[in-house]
């Protein structure tokens, strides 16, 4: 298994949507961001009549035995609101001006990765696996120059679950399910209002399966001898497809942004922009054209805003030349197929 690969195609997905063009926090996309892979807590979910989910569900088939282990990991991204205090009072603002440098209100992320209860395949398949967890509240403050004012950032408290099982469906074939699901109290806050919400949900939540002595069955694609069993899995908010070098069958990632089998990152991509996949060049020439007092709002939103800006002005030419005009190959049309 690759491991950095695999890591690298994570991060993508892990970070889509998380600020979009134009790069600003003004922008009305990038005030109603969220929108991949949100496991919300059950009491928003259940009073919302089912339109969001307080759980996700990962359903995949495994050729293998019942000594084969699965191993696997969630993960996602935990909101931290940043909220900005003006003068020795800290007086709640939208944005400030120090010394030249823009600081305003956002809703920033940090990654959070909960290991699960793995095991051979026999154990599960006798009882699922259920690992609890609980991350605390934490809030930091940072002061800004001559006494100007402070930055807060605040992370909710959440708790959740993972439950891990594998169902025999016959012999050396196996259902293998992982379930998230979102504990968290709301402690009397409004249970009708997404905004309540947000800071204690689980953001663009993604599930990483390996598994050892066994192999993976595509979803996309399965031999027809594994039609059946893979009609039979049952994905809720997430869709699993195998990852690595092509070939490799060990490792599944789940996401809640529908991938082929096998994603790569475009080597002529020079980084993250967090806005779609295939669309660097019309993106990269778009920050180009911004304007001084765009460009200015645009670092102030956070450290990944701002790379993007500084990478793209630093663009060699060359560089930039390479994300025009790529041609894949192309896959042969299967016979019978329109």
């Amino acid at each position: 298994m690759n491991a950095a690969l695999i890591d690298k195609i994570v991060n993508a997905v892990l970070y889509e949507g998380y600020i979009l063009y134009p790069y600003r926090a003004s922008s009305v996309k990038n005030n109603q961001r969220w929108n991949f892979g949100v496991v919300y807590p059950r009491a928003y979910a259940e009073a919302q009549s089912g339109c969001d989910s307080w759980n996700m569900q990962t359903e995949c088939v495994v050729a293998g035995a019942p000594s084969t282990v699965l191993k696997g990991m969630v993960r996602f991204l935990r909101i931290t609101e940043r909220i900005i205090g003006a003068g020795p009072d800290a007086r709640p603002v939208e944005k400030l001006e120090v010394n030249g440098g823009l600081f305003q209100g956002w809703q920033e992320a940090s990654e959070c990765d909960v290991p699960f209860p793995g095991g051979r395949f026999e154990e599960l398949n006798a009882a699922p696996a259920t690992r609890r967890f609980v991350l605390p509240a934490e809030q930091k403050i940072e002061y800004l120059p001559e006494a100007a004012g402070v930055i807060v950032r605040a992370q909710a408290a959440l708790e959740g679950a993972v439950e891990v099982s594998a169902k025999e469906l016959q012999n050396h074939l196996f259902l293998i399910r992982v379930r998230i699901s979102n504990l968290t109290a709301l402690d009397g806050q409004c249970p009708g209002n997404r905004e309540c919400a947000l800071p204690l949900s689980f953001a663009s939540t993604h599930t990483a399966l390996t598994v050892e002595d066994g192999e993976f069955i595509s979803l996309l694609d399965p031999p027809a001898e594994f039609s059946e069993a893979v009609a039979r899995c049952r994905n809720i908010g997430t869709w699993p497809v195998l990852v690595g070098i092509e070939g490799q069958r060990n490792t599944m990632l789940s996401s809640p942004i529908i991938l082929y089998d096998y994603p790569q990152i475009a080597p002529e991509s020079p980084g993250d922009l967090f806005d779609g996949t295939e669309i660097d060049e019309i993106l990269t020439l778009r920050i180009m054209t911004m304007t001084d007092e765009e460009k200015h709002e645009m670092r102030g939103v956070d450290d990944r805003a701002r790379r993007i800006l500084e990478r793209t002005e630093d663009l060699p030419e060359e560089h930039f030349m390479k994300l025009h005009g790529v041609l894949r190959s192309l896959s042969p049309v299967k016979a019978g197929s329109e």
